[in-house]
């Protein structure tokens, strides 16, 4: 058997013979107080055998048992012969290791009137129940262990799902303003100098003030403030917008460019196909961490009878929330009067 015990395993089983040793303690104040000291040196003699030995059964001996060999019969003489001999351990080895202990005077017999095999039986009952509780603290710990490698791969996995997300909804940004700032060059506009350099503006806050996981409100309502702004040019005085807030604290944070799709989707998909009386409402209020978006947007009258079909950023919006939230709900749905998309997220139900 090549296979080899680390450190931290080792620590396990000390910290498992301890707590063994303080269970063991506890009977001796309760039942031999009188001779605390002696029997507390007699246990320490005992746990050193049996924490050595439980450290081989569990990281050795129960390991080659169970590994996959190629004949069945094979597999079952090894086991049979090393449960045989992990048992003369457990009763006749133990009762030596005693025996090691009285004659270099470590250890005191307090069982002199006993024979020999009822002496193996009474040392084999203690070791059988050491069996048990190492066995189970191990299990218990592995357990909990995998179980937190899980959680921690989980997570991992959603954040770099979350950053692939929004890695697409970015240039997905990007190249919508681009269209739009290239069909005000291609006209020859006057205002394409200014939509550029309301660009780079956006362009600014996206690479230095994006970064983290979280920014105020107030931030998110400025991207947005700035977008509608940069949008705007391409539209003369017929086109209707009405953006207001209601937001109790505007330092309350917020994950970057989470709402700005909404608002994105109401220009490219919504005013800019509108022919009669273009129009966006949107309206945002969070009280009591409770977060409501709506953005209603004009469509053309043709389109008003179709179905929604999400697009890449309402898509990748939707699997953020997934991502990010517990307790949220997105409503998107056209009506005659136009189209609505409803946001709603509880903020303190973050994952």
């Amino acid at each position: 058997m090549k296979q080899t015990i680390n450190k931290k395993r080792f620590i396990l089983y000390l910290w498992i013979g301890l707590a063994w040793f303080i269970l063991w303690e506890i009977t001796i104040i309760a039942q031999e107080p009188e001779t605390f000291w002696q029997r507390t040196v007699n246990e320490i003699w005992r746990d050193i055998y049996l924490i050595a030995l439980n450290c081989i059964l569990f990281e050795f001996i129960v390991p080659f048992i169970t590994r996959k060999r190629r004949y069945l019969l094979y597999n079952m003489l090894i086991g049979v012969f090393l449960i045989w001999a992990m048992l003369m351990l457990y009763s006749f080895g133990l009762y030596g290791w005693r025996a090691l202990g009285v004659a270099t005077g470590v250890y005191t017999s307090y069982r002199a009137d006993t024979d020999f095999y009822e002496e193996v039986s009474f040392h084999m009952g203690s070791s059988v129940a050491s069996i048990f509780f190492f066995g189970i603290i191990r299990h218990i710990y592995y357990y909990q262990q995998l179980k937190q490698a899980t959680q921690k791969l989980r997570i991992e996995k959603q954040e770099a799902e979350l950053n692939y997300l929004k890695s697409q909804t970015n240039p997905h940004f990007l190249f919508n303003t681009l269209n739009n700032i290239y069909a005000l060059a291609r006209d020859k506009s006057d205002l394409a100098p200014e939509s550029i350099l309301r660009l780079s503006k956006i362009l600014r806050y996206m690479l230095y003030e994006t970064g983290g996981a979280y920014i105020a409100i107030e931030q998110e309502l400025k991207i947005i403030t700035d977008y509608i702004a940069l949008e705007t040019l391409r539209y003369d005085e017929s086109l209707r917008i009405n953006f207001n807030h209601d937001v109790e604290d505007m330092k309350q944070a917020l994950p970057p460019l989470l709402l700005i799709p909404l608002v994105e989707n109401a220009f490219k998909h919504g005013v800019s196909e509108t022919r009669m009386d273009p129009f966006i409402d949107i309206h945002l209020s969070v009280n009591k961490r409770q977060l409501l978006f709506v953005v209603k947007n004009s469509v053309d009258s043709t389109e008003a009878t179709k179905t929604v079909h999400e697009n890449i950023g309402l898509s990748n919006l939707r699997r953020q929330l997934e991502l990010l939230y517990n307790e949220y709900d997105l409503a998107v749905q056209q009506e005659k009067a136009g189209f609505v998309a409803t946001l709603k997220i509880n903020l303190a139900s973050h994952v």
